[in-house]
């Protein structure tokens, strides 16, 4: 009899790990927006939850190409640094140079993109750590950049390029449709495609994925490209945010983009994510800024709490990976 009561207890703990694992996250956001509309109801106005999804969008554009990167076992910390090339490309080639802005945001995503193919090329190519390749390429992309625009910001405000970011459909803005029209193909790219599947198996056993037949030098290279194209998508709508080509801008927003895939499962032992989870986890960071800034806590503050919260997802993804071994 006792035996059988510690066979349910263990079926009701497992059963709870397994829900924990899958929906914690999502719990953890509700309590937390719970508790923020307690002290200060005006934060779940309307008016407030699309101006958070709206900030989250060049997060979330980032985030998914991070998790890619890291479902595959490797990290991509250029992004920041690419959104900020793209930035200063549009102000040289549509502002400075008069090209026509359809054709200098092709350019210049182009370019974003052919960095992610670069990071991904070194990488599969000649194994190299992606932490210290994606590392050395932030600073070449940086200071290219720098290069680019002198280090001054220049004017963007051509025809309507700010409506790319500023513009509505029907009442929503349009870099929350960006968002989403995004999440619909990565999820599918992710979750419904051969390709997600090799992906998933590249980040979970590599020897086993090549005992398979998947060709890991392609699957990781696309990963990293498919980043770059995302960074320069960002690029695109911060510059229309921003109005100006900026060499300093996106600094920071590596980590911002790691906190989202984090917070929402991905697992840095890779092979494990989900685009949803991506998603929750930049309206996490979203909802954790506007929220302090609702309490007033200081700038210093966000960034203390936001380092806290990384260390304790990873520590639960850590214990959540133990307890399945």
């Amino acid at each position: 009899m006792a035996s059988n009561n510690k066979k349910i207890m263990g079926m009701d703990q497992d059963k709870f790990s397994m829900f924990l694992s899958k929906y914690g996250i999502t719990l953890v956001l509700l309590v937390m927006i719970i508790i923020v509309a307690i002290i200060q109801p005006r934060f779940i106005a309307p008016a407030n939850l699309l101006n958070i999804l709206t900030q989250i969008s060049v997060n979330c554009l980032l985030a998914f190409g991070m998790c890619l990167a890291i479902t595959t076992g490797g990290i991509e910390l250029t992004v920041g640094a690419q959104l900020a090339l793209v930035s200063c490309i549009l102000g040289a080639l549509a502002s400075k140079g008069g090209m026509n802005i359809v054709l200098a945001c092709v350019i210049a995503v182009g370019v974003a993109t052919l960095f992610g193919f670069i990071n991904g090329f070194l990488i599969s190519k000649f194994n190299m750590f992606p932490f210290v390749v994606t590392l050395s390429t932030q600073l070449i992309t940086r200071s290219l950049a720098q290069i680019i625009s002198n280090g001054q910001a220049i004017p963007m405000s051509i025809g309507n390029f700010p409506q790319v970011y500023s513009g509505y459909l029907g009442p929503i803005p349009l870099p929350i449709i960006y968002m989403l029209v995004v999440f619909v193909v990565m999820y599918i790219l992710m979750h419904q495609t051969r390709f997600g599947r090799y992906v998933y198996a590249v980040g979970g056993n590599v020897n086993a994925a090549i005992a398979s037949g998947v060709n890991v030098f392609w699957v990781r290279t696309a990963c990293y490209t498919i980043s770059g194209f995302l960074a320069g998508l960002a690029g695109i709508i911060i510059t229309a945010k921003t109005t100006s080509g900026q060499s300093n801008i996106g600094i920071g927003y590596e980590t911002d983009a790691v906190a989202a895939c984090v917070l929402g499962g991905t697992s840095f032992a890779g092979g494990i994510s989900t685009a949803p989870g991506v998603v929750i986890g930049a309206i996490m960071i979203g909802c954790i800024y506007t929220g302090m800034n609702f309490l007033r806590i200081g700038s210093y503050y966000q960034q203390l709490a936001k380092g806290l919260i990384i260390i304790g997802a990873i520590m639960l993804d850590m214990a959540v990976s133990k307890k399945n071994r």
